[in-house]
């Protein structure tokens, strides 16, 4: 897509199959899009995995622009994804650090998968935010379920949806067998999650604040008999956006980090001295002190610059005509933002190719919520991603632990150079190959 946008200009129209698609690759493009017409554009296209998985497209990310979605949004930024409930489960995500901790210490006499330890801390963060604490047995139910939901969803091109008289491919390829076994298991699963909740009578409404309590008891407590209210099938669907985006989205982000940092060891010791000489030697520190480290804000910041987990965001669909920089947008036209494209782009970025942290540290304060177009790894407007502060907050608490209490390094015989950087299609761009490093434990009394 950048190839084509260098190529014939940053607003282009494709057609996949049928569908004309306008994709839009520089700043004032996006901005357009995402501000200037943000209400024109704040729709999403029908797709069938949004209706067979998302329970009719029910959800926050996928559904139709209109007073349902409004109402689903008004949730989660309120009960689910607000900055008070975000910090209420803090303690959540210092004892899965510690886990964490303990995971590579147990493995640091070997090289370490640390792409697989990055993904079993975010996992077991959100499951235990989103359905409480679990034994063992439903953890590795969850897990199980979901790798087969986000293979569903991320690893899936149906056919139906460009081409409708090709649907039978589809059934060909076992794609949909695979759809609606994903989509029943969660279903089954998510039955079994409710019942659990609601035979222990520990539904958020018995709680003032409704804080305390997992993601699934406060949204069965707004549960009502009004028409107003959500539906147990629009719980699901907003828990399967979690469940998937919340997970996948997050842990690529923390494994890119550690990606571009092993690749740079001078950046690397500047984080890990930032974060040493700020939390000070306590063998755990309060996630408030991550809050703290500008430097580790900057790689973050700078990671999802480089790796955007999801670089084409979601697709939207205009509501009503439009102009682009100066193009007609009739409505019904898909649009893409190349937020990868955006994000490497050399007209606004110096050496936009390099992995420099320090570009986030000058007079310019680029933010995470959108308000700068030349940077928009979670979107902007009102389709943006509601589980930013989340999301930041769990990259942050990961990247300090592994900084804080180990240092690392390649197994012996691999160069930092010749690392294999190919990305994976997918739910998200995550890197191909898994990160194997070698760890010292680090003393810190």
């Amino acid at each position: 897509m950048r190839t084509l946008a260098a190529k014939h200009g940053p607003v282009m129209l494709l057609y996949f199959g049928p569908i004309p698609t306008v994709v839009v690759s520089s700043p004032a493009a996006a901005e357009d899009v995402m501000k200037t017409n943000d209400h024109a554009f704040s729709s999403r296209p029908d797709t069938s995995l949004a209706d067979r998985l998302f329970y009719g497209a029910r959800d926050i990310a996928l559904s139709k622009y209109g007073e349902y979605w409004r109402r689903v949004r008004r949730v989660s930024v309120v009960h689910l994804l607000s900055p008070k409930r975000v910090h209420s489960f803090r303690s959540v995500r210092a004892e899965e650090a510690a886990r964490l901790v303990s995971a590579v210490r147990c493995a640091a006499s070997s090289p370490v998968n640390v792409t697989e330890l990055i993904s079993a801390f975010t996992f077991d963060v959100l499951c235990r935010v989103l359905f409480g604490k679990q034994g063992e047995g439903d953890r590795r139910a969850a897990l199980s379920l979901h790798a087969h939901v986000v293979e569903a969803v991320g690893g899936s091109f149906p056919m139906r949806d460009f081409s409708p008289w090709l649907a039978w491919l589809d059934w060909l390829s076992g794609l949909d067998a695979k759809v609606n076994k994903a989509s029943s298991d969660f279903d089954a699963f998510m039955e079994k999650i409710f019942k659990e909740h609601e035979s222990d009578k520990i539904i958020a409404s018995d709680d003032h604040d409704g804080l305390g309590t997992d993601m699934v008891d406060v949204l069965l407590s707004l549960l009502t008999d009004d028409s107003d209210s959500l539906s147990r099938e629009s719980i699901k669907a907003v828990i399967l956006d979690m469940f998937t985006a919340g997970t996948e989205t997050t842990n690529t982000a923390i494994d890119w980090a550690m990606v571009e940092l092993i690749r740079h060891p001078k950046t690397m010791a500047k984080a890990q001295e930032e974060i040493r000489q700020i939390a000070g030697s306590k063998e755990e520190f309060k996630e408030e002190t991550v809050q703290r480290m500008p430097y580790l804000k900057a790689v973050i910041k700078e990671t999802l610059r480089l790796h955007p987990p999801a670089p084409l965001l979601f697709p939207r669909e205009s509501m009503e005509d439009a102009r682009v920089l100066g193009y007609h947008v009739p409505k019904g036209t898909r649009m893409l933002v190349n937020a990868w494209a955006i994000g490497r782009d050399p007209a606004s970025w110096e050496e936009a190719e390099e992995f420099r942290p320090e570009r986030f540290l000058n007079s310019k304060s680029f933010d995470f919520k959108g308000l700068d177009f030349e940077f928009i790894p979670f979107g902007s407007g009102r389709r943006s991603c509601p589980g930013i502060d989340f999301a930041i907050v769990t990259a942050g608490v990961a990247l300090a632990t592994l900084l804080y209490h180990f240092d690392w390094e390649l197994a012996e015989g691999v160069k930092a150079e010749e690392m294999d950087m190919t990305e994976s299609p997918g739910f998200s761009l995550k890197r191909k190959s898994n990160l194997i490093l070698v760890c010292k434990p680090m003393n810190h009394n």
